[in-house]
């Protein structure tokens, strides 16, 4: 079976060739023709989709979305022409979302530790955003106050790690992309680190990992990381990757002023008795030398990471509101933008107004602090793109599976 992107016959390996320009490396050149493909199919014409005709618009692969979340991953691969062979998320309201936005084909809320893994069906990407929690920052600090198992010593989640590598196992997917909390490389004094490095690297895959801040593309504070890795069956072992993480963006997109409403309800507004609470919590801490409290948010800059718990009191994140007696949460609709889930990803599924909320307010809010920013996996894509139209176009061969 032809594996990823469609082949590359020898007209178009020298239509490359002849038109890259002089002092530009082949890598730059062909993700030049990859981003500007996007940026054709992305504008609006008369309220509809201009899709280009340029034959590079449409580079077809396939993968699958586990722990899926609402659709961080779906949202960029798929506007980079992936199609989602199958999603697996099991709460309930993540998984109302995600249908709501992407459809519901091929979804499903079953344990993905206790189905038959070998159903699924074959795919070129693997993408997991496996659960934070047991290895996160503030996960490790709630469950060691609560005498709680953490890391893969947690029964309901830390062992979620290995029911992707048994799927691994069974499907041997060419490229893995992975997503977790800058944490997991420190947890447990690096024992975490090395377990998962060492179980992907026996399994045949050579691995690149990051920390990337997402404020470096939208205006929040946001550090996870990254974990690329490439069968070397599938792009053969005795040539070594030349893949590397995008770089910075010179400038942010916008800033957290771009994304606020000009008007939003009041009832967004903290009660007097909250805002107290939260001015008596933070002196307390501070006259003890912590840091803890609210964090109100610089207009002009960029907002602290929003979390699963946002919804409890919206601490971490408030706005100064011009006219109002206290500061306000983020509505769930600028929780949107703020992790990223642009317009041109929800018109790419025919919602032209952006993407819809469909659940509460307070499910809304879990949903964006779990979730992955879509415009960063959609540049760390374009790079993996690069990486196999190159090997391509070196090698003049077509992956076989």
């Amino acid at each position: 079976m032809d594996f990823l992107l469609r082949n590359l016959d020898p007209k178009e390996i020298e239509w490359i060739k002849n038109n890259k320009p002089a002092g530009i490396s082949q890598n730059v050149f062909i993700k030049d023709l990859i981003s500007t493909a996007i940026d054709d199919k992305s504008k609006i014409n008369n309220k509809k989709l201009s899709i280009s005709n340029n034959k590079y618009s449409n580079i077809p692969f396939t993968f699958i979305d586990l722990f899926a979340g609402i659709g961080g991953f779906r949202s960029a691969l798929t506007l980079l022409g992936g199609k989602c062979l199958y999603t697996n998320e099991w709460n309930k309201y993540a998984l109302s979302t995600y249908k709501h936005w992407y459809g519901s084909e091929s979804t499903t809320s079953e344990d993905i530790r206790t189905i038959d893994h070998s159903s699924l069906p074959s795919h070129d990407i693997l993408c997991a955003g496996f659960p934070c929690q047991p290895f996160s920052l503030a996960g490790v600090s709630k469950k060691n106050s609560l005498g709680r198992k953490h890391g893969f010593e947690d029964i309901e989640q830390g062992n979620l790690f290995d029911c992707i590598m048994k799927i691994v196992d069974i499907k041997k997917p060419p490229i893995l992309f992975l997503e977790n909390v800058k944490n997991l490389k420190s947890h447990d004094k690096g024992n975490t680190w090395k377990y998962i490095k060492e179980s992907i690297t026996n399994r045949g895959y050579e691995i690149y990992s990051k920390v990337m801040d997402a404020s470096n593309w939208v205006p929040q504070h946001r550090e996870r990381i990254f974990i690329i890795c490439f069968d070397k069956s599938t792009f053969a072992n005795n040539r070594k990757n030349q893949f590397s993480f995008p770089d910075t963006p010179a400038k942010r997109k916008y800033n957290l002023d771009y994304v606020l409403e000009k008007n939003p309800n009041k009832k967004y507004m903290l009660s007097d008795k909250l805002w107290r609470y939260l001015q008596d919590y933070a002196a307390k801490h501070k006259a003890k030398g912590n840091g803890f409290g609210y964090g109100l948010a610089d207009k002009n800059g960029i907002t602290r990471t929003m979390s699963a718990r946002y919804h409890k009191d919206g601490a971490e994140i408030l706005i100064k509101q011009d006219g109002w007696k206290n500061p306000r949460r983020l509505t769930p609709n600028e929780a949107k933008y703020l992790m990223g889930f642009d317009d041109k990803y929800a018109l790419n599924f025919g919602h032209k107004n952006g993407f819809p909320q469909t659940v509460s307010d307070t499910q809304a809010y879990k949903q964006f602090g779990n979730s992955v920013v879509p415009l960063v996996i959609e540049e760390i894509m374009q790079n993996i793109i690069t990486e196999i139209i190159r090997y391509k176009l070196e090698t003049n061969l077509n992956f076989v599976r």
